[in-house]
């Protein structure tokens, strides 16, 4: 089995990326000491190489590394690349989700359509590189609801779910609507 470093330090996130990979790769967690790495590139891609490039760098061992960003139509698709950072840098999880509905009071159900896009990449101490993407459509609630999960789980109502927020949902049945769950699915098969 593959050994590789997880490169995200967010431990919700390292969770749902392990019972994703679980059986696929042998993953390792990031050093302890590695510094956070900034994430200024304009795409998810772009911030995904960066984590990637530098965990495969002091790790030596390939690194897996996702980003994610929710576009919102109605916001013409912000906040897109800076979805952790929509509040201001360092904003909590809960000022993200506040800032979110500020953004959309006054807008009705209809107007709330959104999607979460991730990208899963594997980044190799050679260069070499498998990139695999998941999107999930799906609203925005008027209101949070539910108290699983992190970031905007709480807002974020899949389609093809029965009106739950992923907040409302077990972890499985989260993974197997989620565009994280779809991007390391891909990614897996891909291996």
């Amino acid at each position: 089995m593959l050994r590789v470093a997880c490169a995200s330090a967010n431990p919700h996130k390292v969770a749902e990326i392990i019972d994703l990979m679980g059986g696929v790769v042998d993953l390792v967690p990031r050093p302890s000491d590695l510094a956070e790495v900034v994430e200024d590139a304009d795409t998810l891609e772009g911030n995904a190489r960066l984590k990637a490039v530098a965990v495969c760098a002091a790790t030596q061992l390939p690194a897996l590394a996702d980003d994610t960003g929710l576009e919102v139509d109605a916001l013409d698709g912000a906040p897109g690349v800076v979805t952790a950072r929509f509040a201001g840098v360092g904003a909590t999880d809960a000022q993200n989700r506040q800032k979110m509905l500020q953004e959309l009071d006054g807008k009705n159900a209809a107007q709330r359509s959104a999607r979460f896009r991730t990208v899963a990449l594997l980044r190799f101490a050679d260069g070499r590189e498998i990139v695999a993407h998941g999107v999930c459509e799906g609203s925005i609630a008027l209101h949070e609801i539910g108290d699983r999960g992190f970031g905007y789980d709480s807002l974020f109502i899949p389609l093809g779910g029965d009106g739950r927020t992923f907040a409302q949902m077990t972890i499985e049945e989260k993974h197997e609507l989620s565009h994280r769950g779809r991007a390391f699915r891909a990614l897996a098969q891909m291996l």
